[in-house]
C-alpha cells in the first residue's frame, strides 16, 4: 500500500514539466521557482511549526540552495526547453550519477547488478537523446544534468542532516530559505530584465493561476509533505520504486496538454531506461530479504 502511495508525489513531480509549458509559458524560471518553493514552505511551517536553532540556520540555507534555489530553477528551464517526456525519463539516470559520487567520493564499490544497470542506462539514454533522431535544446539538456547532480549531492546532505533534525523541519526550511534566496535573486534579475516579469504580471489569468496553484500546493506543499510522512513508515529504497510514475507523469502530461508525440521505439528507450532505473532496487532488495530469512 505504501508503494502505492509513494507513487502520488512522484506523479505530482512528474507532471512539472508539461504543466509548467501549458500554463505558465515564457515566465522567468527563477520567479517559478520563488513562487513554487517559498509559498508552500510557509504553508508546511503553518501546519507544523518547527525553528532550526544554532549551526542549523548555516545547514539548512547550503541545503536550501542546492535542493531548491539552483534545483528548482534548472527544473523550470528543463520545462520550458525540454519536451515533458524526456525530461521526466532523463531525471531517472539520477541512479547512475548517485551509484558514481558516492564511489568517487564515498569509496562505496557498486554491486554488479548497479553497475550492468548503469551502463546499460547511459547506452539507452545516449540512443533516445541522439541528435540525429531527435532535435533537443542543449541548454534543456545541460540543466538536466545540473540538476541530477543537485539532487545527488542534495540528498547526501539531507541524508547527514536527517540524524541531528527531524525530517519535517529540514524539508520545510530548506524551501522557505531556498525560496527566500530565490525571491531575492529574482527581484534584483527583474530590476536589470524587467519584460518577463510585467509580461508575466500583467498578463495573468486564471490559465496562470490553476498552474501556479498545481505547483505550488499539489506538486510541492502536499508531494513534499507526503514525501516525508511516506519515509517515516517505508525505507528510501522502497520509496524509489514509486518513482516509476514520475516518468510516466512526464509521457502523459506531455501527450495529454502539449501533445508530444515520439515512435515507438523512442518510447521502447524510454521504458528500457525506467527499467534500468528500477531493476538494481529490486534485486537488491530481493536479496536483503532472502538474507533477512
Amino acid at each position: 500500500m505504501n508503494i502505492l502511495l509513494a507513487m502520488i508525489p512522484a506523479f505530482f513531480w512528474g507532471s512539472t514539466y508539461a504543466v509548467t509549458q501549458y500554463a505558465l509559458p515564457n515566465w522567468p524560471p527563477i520567479l517559478l521557482g520563488a513562487l513554487r518553493a517559498l509559498p508552500a514552505g510557509l504553508l508546511l511551517l503553518a501546519i507544523k511549526p518547527m525553528w532550526p536553532h544554532g549551526k542549523q540556520w548555516r545547514q539548512l540555507a547550503l541545503l536550501g540552495t542546492i535542493n531548491i534555489a539552483i534545483f528548482f530553477c534548472l527544473i523550470f528551464v528543463m520545462a520550458l526547453t525540454l519536451p515533458s517526456a524526456i525530461s521526466g525519463v532523463g531525471m531517472m539516470s539520477v541512479p547512475v550519477f548517485a551509484m558514481l559520487y558516492h564511489w568517487l567520493f564515498r569509496g562505496r564499490v557498486p554491486a554488479a547488478i548497479q553497475a550492468i544497470c548503469g551502463a546499460l542506462l547511459i547506452l539507452l539514454a545516449w540512443l533516445l537523446f541522439d541528435p540525429s533522431e531527435i532535435t533537443l535544446n542543449p541548454i534543456g539538456l545541460l540543466a538536466m544534468l545540473a540538476a541530477i547532480i543537485c539532487i545527488v549531492i542534495g540528498s547526501d546532505i539531507t541524508k547527514s542532516l536527517g540524524t541531528s533534525m527531524h525530517w519535517w523541519q529540514v524539508l520545510t526550511w530548506q524551501l522557505i530559505l531556498g525560496g527566500s534566496l530565490l525571491s531575492l535573486v529574482a527581484t534584483i534579475h527583474g530590476v536589470f530584465e524587467p519584460l518577463p516579469y510585467l509580461a508575466a504580471i500583467g498578463q495573468f489569468n486564471a490559465h496562470n493561476l490553476a498552474g501556479l496553484l498545481w505547483v505550488v500546493i499539489l506538486n510541492t506543499a502536499f508531494g513534499y509533505g507526503l514525501y516525508v510522512w511516506l519515509l517515516q513508515r517505508m525505507t528510501v529504497v522502497e520509496f524509489t520504486f514509486g518513482g516509476i510514475a514520475n516518468p510516466i507523469a512526464g509521457i502523459v502530461f506531455g501527450l495529454l496538454l502539449m501533445g508530444e508525440k515520439f515512435s515507438p521505439f523512442q518510447y521502447s528507450l524510454m521504458i528500457g531506461m525506467i527499467m534500468m532505473s528500477l531493476l538494481p532496487q529490486i534485486v537488491m532488495q530481493r536479496k536483503h530479504r532472502k538474507a533477512a530469512i
